[in-house]
């Protein structure tokens, strides 16, 4: 079994060439917090005899002050290389091994199993070919175990061995070992996985991982390690139709320009027709180069550079297809969304998709249903919590070019981003090209025939929102009106949106709750931006207490056309006003979820304009706005 061979020492040109024909199988050991996966890899590795001297001393070293086991050497070190993680005795960040046999070369990615860590999870199994998902005898199938198995189905992975483990700690029952594979098989036959294969092993002990086990004579099928060895995966990447996104555009010098990529699908040959997308350009393939030289045709996954006959505008995040077989391009997507991050995902609120190599921005329209993970039934929701999975209407601000999940993975997915903190709050699985929504499927955009800047040029200014932010009682409306009255006598063209006003009409079906804020404000949002269309100064009064929902209004429009204002009267002076008594009510519990009080209020960090109500007047406040807004040739009298 051992990765070693005489070759090595004999013909080692001969051992690299034997080496590089061997068969690669991706896989991830996943599961629940404490089913063993570490120490699972470890006895891999150990009893396959993969592990060097000096590596086995080290973990002999540090099982004396890490180790997890009461005598002996911990094995599950030899991937819990971090810190934390030892001290923990958890995983917490993906581990990758790469080992061989004289059958297979192997990758295997060791994902944690703690809730807190699914998105890691999630990366690990998204380049996997086969899940290793183990369960804890004593335990059973729990509800991260369903979340794995779950995720690990979304992201294609079609080929499942569920490995029993700790089958010691229970005496090696066969009962109890049945039972649980009852279980699991029972919620993975809703998963539509047709390869499972359930094997009981002591991970720690050894026992059915490389070699057969003498404590369970009842068991006869493969170990572990018989059946990685075995399992037939059926690879399909260059069977499907051409996918080539293009990652970067090659301009070395004046008479080379070549466009650089990994091929996510199909074959491309040289002279072959080809359609540039979203743009619908065509032309031919005049060249195919690599490192190695030019090839005549190349399949995926290899990674090329494509010379075209033509001269096309071509960016990086555009694919090259076959005419006859293109993909769908458009702003609505219906996906599967599983949440990574405690901050709850909310419709309305505008974050960064990343489809391979393109960005953009949009939101998540609507959740269709959630999928409750121990029964597989839909619900409905609102908003997405930390490790959610949910159907969801994804609306982009500009056409991207993609297929289903289960037609090309590669151009199937997307990671959603947080605007602000830029970190991946999760992950999508395109499931349907056309939304089923009625608010959606049959809506297209109907572009004026009269510009924004015809309008703003009859109106001689330059539209724009000036959004004032601050707690309930800051002046912001007092100031707004003062301001709306000072440009109107300018002769500018305005319009005022105050909060209490709009929550009369257009948002009266609206109460406080996380979500209806931000539906608030997005509507809002929607409304100013028309205004801004119609060349229009927009002066919009919002407590706005969120630097999200404040963000995501400013990328309503352009970069010049947002202006916050930021009202910094303190709390204490706020609360002492008090001239609608909500301070007072919502001390006494009478009204939730108010802002300086039961709720928090996110200062700007870097406000246009910062007004400070006791440093000056309302009329000097006025005129500094005013000032501001010629500077920025936003008022032109």
């Amino acid at each position: 079994m051992s990765h070693q061979s005489a070759l090595i020492a004999s013909d080692i040109i001969a051992y690299l060439q034997e080496h590089e024909q061997k068969d690669l199988l991706r896989f991830i050991t996943c599961g629940s917090v404490d089913d063993g996966k570490s120490t699972l890899i470890g006895r891999l590795l150990h009893d396959s005899e993969l592990i060097y001297d000096d590596q086995l001393a080290a973990i002999r070293t540090d099982s004396s002050r890490f180790g997890t086991t009461e005598d002996g050497i911990d094995l599950a070190l030899l991937v819990d290389g971090l810190q934390s993680e030892r001290e923990q005795g958890i995983t917490i960040d993906v581990a990758y091994r790469y080992f061989s046999t004289e059958k297979r070369k192997y990758i295997i990615a060791d994902t944690p199993g703690h809730e807190q860590y699914t998105r890691n999870m999630a990366t690990g199994a998204s380049t996997a070919e086969l899940a290793v998902i183990l369960i804890d005898a004593r335990r059973g199938v729990l509800t991260q175990t369903r979340r794995h198995a779950y995720i690990t189905s979304l992201l294609g992975i079609r080929h499942f061995l569920i490995a029993v483990n700790k089958m010691d700690l229970i005496d090696y029952r066969r009962e109890s070992f049945e039972h649980i594979a009852g279980d699991v098989r029972s919620f993975i036959a809703g998963l539509g996985v047709a390869d499972v294969r359930v094997i009981p092993i002591s991970a720690l002990n050894g026992d059915n991982v490389v070699h057969t086990s003498e404590h369970m004579p009842w068991y006869g099928g493969p170990t572990l390690m018989a059946f990685l060895e075995t399992v037939d995966i059926d690879r399909t990447d260059n069977r499907g139709d051409l996918r080539f996104p293009v990652q970067y555009v090659n301009r070395p010098n004046r008479d080379f320009r070549g466009y650089c990529g990994t091929i996510a699908s199909g074959t491309v040959r040289r002279g072959d027709e080809i359609m540039v997308l979203p743009v619908g350009k065509r032309s031919s393939v005049e060249r195919i180069v690599t490192y190695e030289g030019d090839l005549d045709q190349a399949s995926a996954p290899l990674s090329v550079t494509l010379t075209l006959a033509d001269e096309i505008d071509i960016s990086r995040g555009d694919m090259i297809v076959h005419p006859t077989a293109a993909p769908t391009v458009g702003r609505f997507v219906e996906a599967t969304v599983v949440w990574m991050h405690e901050t709850a995902m909310l419709p309305g609120r505008q974050y960064d998709f990343k489809f391979g190599a393109k960005m953009t921005h949009g939101v998540v329209r609507a959740i269709a249903h959630k999928i409750d993970i121990n029964t597989l039934a839909h619900v409905p929701a609102k908003t997405l919590e930390l490790n959610e999975i949910a159907r969801c209407e994804v609306e982009l601000t500009e056409p991207l070019v993609y297929d289903g999940y289960d037609i090309v993975q590669a151009t199937g997915s997307f990671i959603i981003i947080d605007r602000l903190t830029n970190v991946t709050v999760g992950a999508g699985m395109i499931a349907r090209t056309q939304p089923t929504s009625v608010e959606t499927r049959n809506v297209v955009w109907n572009e004026s025939k009269i510009s924004k800047a015809e309008r703003a040029n009859q109106k001689v200014q330059t539209p724009a929102i000036l959004w004032f932010t601050g707690f309930s009682g800051s002046g912001k409306s007092t100031l707004s009106n003062a301001l709306d009255q000072r440009l109107f006598a300018l002769g500018c063209h305005t319009y005022r949106l105050d909060g209490d006003n709009i929550r009369h009409g257009l948002n009266r079906d609206l109460g406080f709750s996380a979500r209806d804020r931000v539906e608030n404000i997005r509507r809002v949002g929607e409304t100013a931006k028309l205004f801004v269309d119609a060349g229009v100064i927009v002066l919009a009064a919002f407590i706005s207490p969120f630097r999200k929902d404040r963000a995501m209004v400013r990328n309503l429009v352009e970069v010049d056309e947002f202006i916050e204002i930021f009202v910094d009267t303190p709390l204490e002076v706020c609360s002492t006003r008090d001239t609608k008594g909500l301070y007072a009510r919502a001390s006494r519990g009478e009204i939730r979820h108010f802002t300086g009080i039961s709720s928090p209020y996110e200062r700007p960090i870097e406000p246009e304009i910062h007004i400070r109500p006791a440093d000056e007047t309302v009329g000097e406040s006025v005129e500094r706005i005013v000032t501001h807004l010629r500077q920025r040739r936003i008022v032109l009298t």
